[in-house]
């Protein structure tokens, strides 16, 4: 990035301190402005107070996980980039269910990729297209006995399900009773 240029700002979700701390220290090396949160709670409030160029986020995280976040950020702000950066999912490919731009497995990818993927979405953010809701929700496993938390993708609240298998399947949600579309696409994820 040209030094000399308007510098982008990213806020970058992460529970843990010492990646948002690396990460903010990378980024504002390559001349981008940084924000951090610790959470999707955290990030929804950054957003108030100034809105980002890009979000960088992770999934799993305490009190908002990214899933969360990520679709109230989908609803409300849908023109801005996200990138996801989580161990959750496995390859390079963004999951349906996962409302991101791009997916990089944590500890699976090189600096300059991601660099080059913010410069990418940089580059396309004056004619970034309005994204549509996804038709599956997120999903992740919560415990070893099988149970996944769902996000609503019409009320945004996350719910238990049990018994999933791989693959497409639905359930009703325990809050405004829509019928949910997600899908299990790691062998790992079942029967567990």
């Amino acid at each position: 990035m040209d030094r000399t240029s308007f510098r982008y700002r990213i806020l970058l979700v992460d529970d843990e301190a010492a990646l948002r701390d690396v990460g903010k220290m990378l980024l504002e090396a390559q001349g981008y402005e940084v924000l951090g949160a610790e959470d999707g709670f955290e990030g929804l409030a950054a957003l108030k107070q100034s809105l980002p160029d890009i979000i960088i986020s992770d999934l799993q995280m305490p009190n908002m996980n990214g899933f969360e976040f990520l679709s109230v950020v989908r609803r409300r702000f849908p023109t801005i980039p996200v990138i996801v950066i989580s161990g959750e999912f496995s390859g390079v490919s963004v999951p349906e269910s996962v409302l991101a731009d791009a997916f990089f497995e944590k500890g699976e990818y090189k600096l300059p990729e991601l660099f080059s993927r913010i410069c990418a979405l940089v580059h396309e953010l004056p004619t970034r297209p309005k994204t549509g809701k996804p038709n599956n929700a997120a999903v992740w496993v919560m415990n070893n006995k099988g149970t996944v938390a769902v996000t609503c993708s019409e009320c945004l609240r996350t719910f238990p399900v049990a018994g999933v298998s791989k693959g497409v399947n639905e359930a009703e949600c325990d809050f405004c009773s829509c019928m949910v579309r997600f899908e299990i696409i790691g062998e790992s994820f079942v029967g567990r």
